[in-house]
């Protein structure tokens, strides 16, 4: 008897043990927003699951299609635990599937809140995992050989001028200034989701006002400063501006093979332009009074948010997740080294020269350009417009055509803005 009542005792253990065990395993679903962090993404998920057994699938969106995905993988009966929220049109969307990470474990490793994304009533709805900057990839080594130095480019007349002598000499340097300014979906974002900020920034800098929120309308004062820079480098290549529109050219690739100097790009691109090369980022300077106080625009559209609606069990296992990737080295040393930055406390130091280069120019006291582009109105019909104008202007650099590019930036932003909010 007392044999029976000790087994039952044990069963009743473990059938009591059973939920409990249920409550604390949970999984982990990364929806990815950057196609070129995949492969190291993937090596993370390995090792944390190796490390602690808990599943983790890092599935990534293809370019351009993040939004679609999310709204399709949201749907599913296993929708993602961890995705991105990136602008405050994004927290608009999601909110409701956005759990609050005030206070949170991961939220509390943060070294600064200038990258959280709050919806309007004041829930915290996505943190920066990274952010980066973007301005003008510079080759050195070819500046120098062009007979040029980097510090002599300190604002757009400076800049014009090196970039001019460059291009009328390209025959005899064997390279070119500018890299090509494709417009199809893997370029044009470079100029109408990057280069385009700087007239966004200089209207709230006028201001005295950074946007909290998307504006009803904008000036487009700086947009003839935008012209000034986009002319230059459409100008001052080895490609005609009007094959730009059905792209083909490879930037990165032209930039890498030493056939440029100057390159529109980002942060990101470090890894991939700096080995066997001396490399910096200028700012966007573009004629606008004061420039040479210029900095890099920083900022980031990587924000993380956690799903409110997985399972509890899943949320707890994707919080436990995201800690261990910012406070263990190991880990941490693979994401920063994709991502160029991660801004928590216990993450490793970066090692992207682009990134050191924007805090130097903090570091002098130049200004930082926040990434006001962030909050284009309805995105990707604002910039397909604004890229159909491009092109027009592009194959045909007429007055006219640029008035129609000008239309498709402060226009079309009054007509987006209502399209989306009524």
């Amino acid at each position: 008897m007392k044999k029976f009542l000790a087994l039952a005792l044990i069963l009743c253990l473990v059938f009591a043990l059973v939920p409990m065990t249920s409550a604390e395993t949970g999984s982990v679903y990364w929806l990815n927003f950057k196609p070129e962090s995949d492969e190291d993404l993937q090596k993370v998920a390995k090792l944390y699951t190796e490390k602690t057994g808990v599943p983790v699938n890092v599935v990534t969106a293809a370019s351009g299609t993040y939004s679609q995905t999310l709204t399709a993988e949201m749907d599913k009966s296993t929708p993602p635990t961890l995705f991105i929220v990136g602008n405050q049109a994004g927290a608009n969307t999601w909110s409701e599937y956005c759990l609050d990470l005030a206070g949170t474990k991961i939220a509390n490793e943060l070294n600064t809140d200038a990258y959280n994304i709050y919806d309007a009533d004041g829930k915290l709805c996505s943190i920066g995992y990274c952010y980066e900057c973007y301005g003008i990839i510079v080759n050195v080594d070819l500046l120098e050989k062009a007979g040029h130095k980097l510090d002599e480019i300190k604002n757009f007349e400076t800049l014009k001028a090196v970039v001019e002598d460059i291009h009328a000499r390209a025959a005899e340097l064997g390279f070119d200034a500018f890299t090509s300014s494709d417009m199809d979906g893997s370029s044009s974002w470079r100029f109408t989701g990057h280069m385009i900020n700087l007239d966004y920034f200089y209207e709230e800098k006028k201001a005295g006002q950074t946007w909290t929120e998307c504006p009803a309308t904008i000036t487009g004062e700086f947009v003839p400063n935008f012209k000034n820079l986009y002319d230059l480098a459409i100008n001052n290549s080895e490609f005609d501006p009007a094959s730009f529109a059905a792209g083909g050219h490879s930037a990165e690739g032209e930039f890498i093979d030493n056939k440029a100097v100057f390159f529109v790009n980002g942060s990101w691109e470090y890894p991939a332009v700096s080995p066997n090369k001396n490399v910096a980022m200028i700012p966007y300077y573009c004629g606008v009074e004061g420039e040479e106080m210029a900095g890099l625009n920083c900022g980031t559209e990587n924000c993380w948010a956690i799903n409110a609606k997985a399972k509890q069990a899943d949320i707890d296992a994707t919080m436990d997740f995201l800690y261990w990737c910012v406070t263990d080295a190991e880990a941490s040393r693979i994401l920063v080294d994709s991502f160029g930055v991660m801004p928590y406390k216990q993450a490793v130091a970066s090692t992207n020269g682009f990134l050191a280069n924007a805090n130097e120019y903090a570091n002098k006291g130049c200004y930082v350009m926040d990434w006001a582009t962030n909050y284009q109105p309805n995105v990707d019909a604002y910039r397909a417009a604004f890229v159909s104008a491009l092109n027009a202007y592009n194959a045909d650099q007429t007055d006219a055509n640029w008035e129609q590019v000008r239309a498709a930036i402060v226009d079309g932003w009054a007509y987006q803005y209502t399209q989306q909010n009524g």
